[in-house]
């Protein structure tokens, strides 16, 4: 795997050391496992911020809740339920 500099500040430092220690893991997993909740945490908040500017719209609104219930005939496929 390649490796890059990224400079943080001391305190940073000091946590990020003090949280592989914790876990038994080295900083560079604890970091890679924080950028990837940061980057899930954030990915959800614009996707909730999205939906709630859908729903001030409300001709936008009345075209998704259209969409939806033209999506859910597609349900009742006629396949068997697992």
């Amino acid at each position: 795997m390649a490796s890059l500099t990224v400079r943080i500040g001391e305190e940073s430092h000091k946590a990020l050391r003090e949280m592989a220690a914790r876990s038994g893991k080295s900083m560079q997993a604890v970091l890679a496992k924080a950028i990837e909740e940061y980057r899930r945490k954030s990915l959800l908040e614009n996707a909730n911020a999205a939906f709630a500017d859908l729903r001030k719209d409300t001709k936008a609104w009345h075209r998704e809740q259209e969409e939806r219930a033209a999506w859910d005939v597609t349900l009742d496929d006629g396949q068997e339920k697992d």
